[in-house]
């Protein structure tokens, strides 16, 4: 008799830590991270943290954002920014997909610039791609000091996922984060949905996580979902 399916548990939202002690340093952030730390002795007044999803480009900017007392600029909110000026601090987060008024973010970078106010960006493509109508907005941008971030190494991709497993209120022993830095495909993305699924798996058999349903969410991940049954010996019972 066939069994019935496995059902998942409802997703549900889950609030990422953005604590500076929970932030996890790396070759792939070492720079972006020390520049921040600098202000305010920063060489110009704009910087740009760009790099994909899920890279650290928010928990940066809300590290900064405590230290510096900076405001959060929003869609709303840019052009009475813009018009009222002023030296505190800002960050403008997801500057190239945000829906920001073009006028009014020119504006304020052309005052920013010019009262020596500090701005910190944020985006996950390269100023060239920023779907702006004019060049006005880029070319302001280049003039940040830019810093990419990248998951540039097996150390650095383990720390991601005990993070995000953090962010859970999950443990997970060291040999699991291991077993799955080894063998995901290797990108911060990744990472995210991998956790996602692991936690789901575990959550919906009452089970604690181990290397059998990290290596059956690898095998949901790579479409072979029975992967898991030859992926090494001992692993299909450790539960």
């Amino acid at each position: 008799m066939k069994s019935a399916p496995r059902q998942l548990p409802f997703a549900y939202e889950m609030e990422a830590s953005h604590a500076e002690d929970d932030f996890i340093v790396g070759e792939g952030n070492l720079l972006a991270h020390g520049h921040l730390l600098a202000w305010p002795r920063w060489p110009g007044p704009l910087t740009l943290i760009e790099g994909p999803a899920s890279t650290g480009k928010s928990h940066l900017a809300r590290i900064w954002a405590e230290r510096s007392g900076a405001r959060i600029v929003t869609p709303l909110r840019i052009a009475a920014m813009a018009a009222e000026g002023g030296g505190s601090p800002i960050v403008i987060e997801d500057i190239d997909r945000e829906g920001f008024d073009e006028r009014a973010l020119f504006h304020l970078l052309n005052q920013s610039m010019r009262d020596g106010r500090s701005v910190l960006m944020t985006a996950r493509t390269p100023v060239a791609a920023w779907p702006y109508a004019t060049d006005d907005v880029r070319s302001r941008a280049r003039l940040a000091a830019r810093f990419a971030l990248a998951v540039t190494d097996d150390i650095a991709l383990s720390q991601m996922l005990v993070k995000l497993f953090s962010d859970r209120q999950v443990k997970v022993e060291p040999r699991v984060i291991a077993y799955l830095a080894a063998r995901m495909e290797r990108s911060a993305e990744a990472a995210v949905r991998l956790v996602e699924t692991i936690d789901r798996l575990a959550l919906a058999r009452g089970v604690a996580i181990s290397r059998a349903v990290a290596a059956e969410a690898l095998a949901i991940h790579e479409g072979t979902t029975d992967a898991w049954l030859v992926n090494g010996s001992g692993d299909a019972g450790d539960e």
